[in-house]
């Protein structure tokens, strides 16, 4: 079995692939100074298959982890690839600088590609809002890049003494009545609000319905109110780590 780990600046997400099966997934906090040891009592407790995981596929936002992740594959005694520069990916990368582009968007590019064919559009919610655009002849075109939901609740609950956090859900009505109300109303139809400019811009330009297809935790938040997101993928990025395992390890 395959691990396939997405370590975000916020949030990890693991996913265990029997084949091209996601057979589970955990999603959990990322703290940026865990060490292997850590790491490995970490995933004896959520993996009770731990010593069936062949292979570990990994992209990491967060260098620190990358050897930690490195040492939990020594413990199993298993291979780590990790996403980056020299791995191949099946997709170019049309961008100024390509090590500039992080390994999570070229995974969710080759994700989206072959699962939903090209043109495409990835939103993906993490801690910033990635775009990821995949051109008509199927490459990483390039995309967007702005702050995420949750950064924007902590930046404005930070500077303004009277305004906190709030759960991330929908509100009743979008004219409220109560402070909670108006901060779930700014959140869930302001992030709407710019989803569906800028997809609808990158379309402009590229001339193009590409499919908008929206990743990462908090999709489902958004996507409901979104008059141009067209699907709701929550694992593309396991997918994507899965697809560049594979095509690293074919003539094993």
């Amino acid at each position: 079995m395959l691990l396939a780990v997405d370590v975000g600046n916020t949030q990890t997400v693991f996913g265990l692939y029997e084949g091209p099966e996601l057979r589970a997934h955990w999603r959990i906090s990322t703290e940026s100074n865990r060490t292997g040891d850590e790491l490995a009592v970490l995933l004896e407790g959520l993996l009770p298959e731990v010593e069936d995981v062949e292979g570990i596929s990994l992209a990491s936002s967060v260098p620190t982890l990358v050897s930690a992740y490195t040492q939990v594959a020594g413990s199993l005694a298993v291979p780590v690839l990790v996403l980056g520069p020299g791995v191949k990916t099946g997709i170019a990368i049309r961008y100024d600088d390509p090590r500039e582009v992080g390994p999570d968007r070229i995974a969710n590019s080759l994700a989206a590609r072959e699962r939903h064919g090209a043109p495409a559009i990835v939103v993906d919610f993490g801690t910033s809002t990635n775009f990821d655009v995949v051109g008509p002849e199927g490459d990483f075109v390039g995309g967007v890049l702005a702050p995420g939901i949750e950064v924007s609740m902590d930046a404005l609950s930070a500077r303004a003494a009277r305004l906190f956090s709030v759960d991330f859900s929908t509100p009743p009505t979008v004219i409220s009545k109560s402070t909670v109300g108006a901060l779930q109303s700014g959140l869930v139809y302001g992030f709407t609000g710019q989803v569906d400019e800028i997809v609808t811009r990158i379309r402009g330009e590229l001339g193009a319905e590409a499919p908008a297809i929206a990743t990462g935790g908090l999709a489902d938040l958004i996507a409901p109110h979104s008059r141009t997101i067209d699907k709701v993928d929550p694992w593309l990025t396991l997918e994507g780590l899965r697809l560049v395992w594979d095509l690293n390890h074919q003539e094993e």
